[in-house]
């Protein structure tokens, strides 16, 4: 039995409303939840990289946080579509007794990797050098006794020559010591390519650039990739 013209047109009719009707919905609550469920997965699946140290992580006389070297590892990190997030716990003046004494709170986030930068105002201070190992050593047992998974870096540090031969050189040796001993990766020296350089460090001679802090980052980047 054939259907007439004019059915066949209202038929037709009533499906394209049907559809357009579709294309329209707005997305269900169910759909709304997978995405905010799939939303707070990823961030719970980001893995967290702190660094604990003093006005060299902090950032000193930088116009931004973000210019400091930990800021800028995020930015690598980002491009590379890494899921690590940075938290900066640096504190300008910081000695390593300070950071024994702070670091309880900072451990209130867990770390999957601890980067440890303190023991410049130390060496500045002219602090014995057995006093900023056994802070140092301090530190990484507060987080080894805390996390034991957390995986462990150190950022060695060396003074001006000025704070004498014997000092400048026991000095240098007690980043290596420590990370042996703690079977940490270790950069032996964090301002390698911009300590002692002026275009690279700001008027007090000391704290780098935003151009020097993207050098340091580069030498903290080349260790600290190896344990992602």
């Amino acid at each position: 039995m054939e259907l007439k013209k004019g059915s066949i047109y209202k038929t037709a009719l009533i499906i394209t409303a049907m559809l357009f009707a579709g294309c329209n919905q707005k997305p269900s609550a169910t759909t709304e939840s997978n995405t905010e469920k799939s939303a707070t997965t990823e961030a719970s699946q980001q893995k967290t990289i702190l660094f604990f140290g003093d006005s060299l992580t902090a950032g000193y006389g930088l116009d931004d946080v973000s210019e400091a070297f930990p800021g800028v590892i995020q930015h690598i990190i980002d491009s590379v579509k890494l899921p690590y997030k940075v938290v900066n716990a640096g504190l300008s003046g910081e000695t390593t007794a300070g950071g024994v004494g702070r670091i309880a709170w900072v451990l209130k986030q867990k770390p999957d990797i601890f980067v440890l930068e303190l023991g410049a105002n130390d060496g500045l201070r002219g602090i014995p050098v057995t006093e900023t190992s056994k802070n140092l050593q301090a530190i990484v047992d507060s987080v080894k006794s805390k996390y034991s998974n957390t995986k462990l870096m150190l950022l060695g540090m060396m003074v001006p020559p000025n704070m004498g031969a014997a000092y400048a050189n026991d000095f240098k040796t007690v980043f290596p010591t420590i990370a042996k001993k703690n079977k940490m990766a270790l950069v032996p020296f964090l301002l390698n390519g911009v300590g002692g350089n002026p275009s690279l460090n700001q008027k007090d001679g000391i704290h780098p650039t935003a151009k020097g802090a993207k050098i340091v980052a580069g030498n903290v980047w080349s260790v600290l990739k190896g344990l992602l």
